[in-house]
C-alpha cells in the first residue's frame, strides 16, 4: 500500500519548511530508517526518515522549495501502484527526466551566443484566491514586490519567498496601495513591457579564463533571520548601554567546591554562566525591574510584561547565533537551572532544536566570556527590553586593609531600549545583580 510523506510541523510555531537536499530519487529502494530528505526551518534542520519499505514513486517538492507544514512531499509504494488518490492536487512530480532530454541535442554554435532576457510570465491571476507562504507575504508587504512580475515556483502553484525575491533582483516594484491590493488578490498585470534588447557575446578565442580571488556563497536561512533582527534592532531601538564589574570570589570559590564534590553529590557541570543565569533569574523575580523582564509591542505602544522570568540564552553554533529560552527560570534551583540549559545549548549547537524554544523569551544573557573579551555592547533581540552581555574573568586591584589586593572580576554590560526603560532603573538592576552575584552563598538560600 502506497504512504504520503508529509512536512512535519517542527513546533507550532512554524509554518513552512525549506528542503535543503534530497537523499534519495525517484525509483530508489527505500527501507525504514533510511533518509529521505533533509530541510529547515529559520534556525533548526532536520532530516525525515523512512517509516515505511519501497519505492519512492514521487516527488513534489525540490532542494530550495518551501513547503507548507503537513503538505505531501513525496509517495513511497510498490512499483505500478495506483497513487492517484495519494497526489496533491495540481501536484506536479519532480526528479523525474522530461521526454525532450531523451532526444538528441543539436550542437550549438561556438562562435556566437544570443542571450534574450525573460520575461515576467504573469502567472499570478487576478480576483483568484492568492496562493503565497507566510515568509513571501513578510517579505511583499516589507519590500512592496510587484506580484504581476511573479511566477509561483512552490508547491500547487504556491509563491514562495524565493518568488518574491526574483521579482525584487530584477527590480520589480510597487507603491504600498498596490502592494496591499495585489495582496489582496486584485493583481493588475503591466500594460507595457519595455523591450529588452538582446545581448550578443562572442566566444573568447584563446585567452585565459580570469582567476577571482573571493567565493560568492547565498546567505542560510538562519543568517538572514539574524541579519534581519539586527538590523530592526539597531534602526528601530533606543539602546542604550550601561557597564559595571563584580567581585566574583564568591564564585570562584563556589565553582572550586563543585568541581571537587559535585560529580559525587549528582550534580551538574555547574559554570560561572549557569551562576549567573540563576542571579539574573532571582533578580528580575522580585518584581522591582519589570520594564526589564518585558516586550515592547505593538509597533512600541504596548508593553507586555511577564509575570515569569524567561531566560533567552544566546548560543554560538557553526550555522549562526541562536538563543533557546529557559521558560520560568526563577522556579529552577541552580543545578536544574545548569542541566536545562546544558540540553538546550546541545540541541542547537547539534541542529535539532525545538523551534518552539527559540521565540518567548523576556530578557536575554549574551556570555561571550570565553573568547576573552573584557567589554562589548550587546544587542537586543526585539522585542525584548534589555540584554545583559558578560565578559571575561580577569584579574583586577583593590585596596583592602589599606593594602592593594588582586581578585577576581567578571565584567557586565547591560543594554537597554530607552524608549521602554530609564536609566536609572536600569542602573539599579545592575546594583542589585552585581551585589546578589558577590554574596551568592546567599542567594542561594533564597
Amino acid at each position: 500500500m502506497a504512504n504520503a510523506v508529509i512536512m512535519p510541523r517542527q513546533g507550532q510555531s512554524v509554518e513552512s519548511c525549506i528542503i535543503t537536499e534530497w537523499k534519495k530519487n525517484v525509483g530508489d529502494t527505500v527501507k525504514k530508517g533510511d533518509i529521505l530528505f533533509s530541510y529547515e526551518t529559520d534556525k533548526s534542520s532536520f532530516d525525515e526518515a523512512a517509516e515505511v519499505e519501497g519505492t519512492l514513486l514521487k516527488i513534489f517538492a525540490e532542494a530550495g522549495d518551501e513547503v507548507p507544514c503537513l503538505d505531501t512531499v513525496c509517495i513511497i509504494g510498490a512499483e505500478g501502484e495506483d497513487i492517484s488518490s495519494l497526489i496533491p492536487a495540481g501536484a506536479e512530480s519532480k526528479n523525474e527526466k522530461p521526454e525532450t532530454e531523451k532526444e538528441s541535442k543539436q550542437e550549438e554554435p561556438k562562435t556566437t551566443t544570443v542571450v534574450s532576457a525573460p520575461e515576467a510570465t504573469g502567472e499570478v491571476k487576478s480576483g483568484e484566491r492568492l496562493k503565497i507562504s507566510p515568509r513571501a507575504r513578510a517579505l511583499v508587504i516589507k519590500t512592496n514586490a510587484d506580484l504581476s512580475f511573479v511566477s509561483p515556483t512552490g508547491p500547487d502553484g504556491r509563491i514562495i519567498e524565493r518568488d518574491i525575491q526574483a521579482a525584487l533582483d530584477a527590480g520589480h516594484t510597487v507603491s504600498a496601495l498596490v502592494s496591499e491590493n495585489q495582496l489582496a488578490g486584485k493583481i493588475e498585470k503591466p500594460t507595457e513591457k519595455a523591450e529588452t534588447p538582446a545581448v550578443f557575446t562572442t566566444a573568447p578565442t584563446s585567452a585565459p579564463a580570469p582567476v577571482s580571488d573571493y567565493t560568492d556563497e547565498k546567505m542560510t536561512q538562519i543568517r538572514k533571520v539574524i541579519s534581519r533582527s539586527m538590523h530592526t534592532s539597531l534602526t528601530e531601538l533606543a539602546q542604550l548601554t550601561l557597564n559595571t564589574s563584580f567581585d566574583a570570589s564568591a564564585l570562584v570559590a563556589l565553582r572550586a567546591k563543585l568541581k571537587a564534590n559535585g560529580e559525587a553529590l549528582g550534580l551538574a557541570n555547574i559554570t560561572y554562566n549557569d551562576m549567573i543565569l540563576f542571579a539574573v533569574a532571582k533578580t528580575l523575580a522580585t518584581g522591582k525591574y519589570k520594564a526589564l523582564n518585558a516586550n515592547l509591542i505593538d509597533n512600541g505602544e504596548t508593553m507586555r510584561y511577564f509575570n515569569g522570568v524567561h531566560l533567552g540564552v544566546a548560543v554560538d553554533t557553526d550555522r549562526g547565533l541562536m538563543v533557546p529560552t529557559v521558560f520560568d527560570s526563577q522556579k529552577l534551583t541552580l543545578n536544574d537551572l545548569a542541566k536545562t540549559t546544558k540540553t538546550l545549548i546541545t540541541d542547537c549547537q547539534s541542529g535539532k532544536v525545538n523551534p518552539d524554544v527559540l521565540r518567548g523569551a523576556s530578557f536575554t544573557v549574551s556570555n561571550i566570556g570565553p573568547t576573552g573579551i573584557e567589554s562589548f555592547t550587546p544587542v537586543i533581540n526585539p522585542p525584548q527590553t534589555a540584554i545583559l552581555g558578560v565578559c571575561s574573568l580577569t584579574k583586577r586591584v583593590k585596596e583592602k586593609d589599606g593594602a592593594p589586593v588582586f581578585y577576581p572580576c567578571i565584567p557586565l554590560s547591560l543594554t537597554i531600549d530607552h524608549r521602554a526603560v530609564d536609566g536609572a532603573p536600569a542602573a539599579k538592576f545592575l546594583s542589585d545583580l552585581v551585589k546578589n552575584l558577590e554574596s551568592f552563598d546567599l542567594l542561594l538560600t533564597k
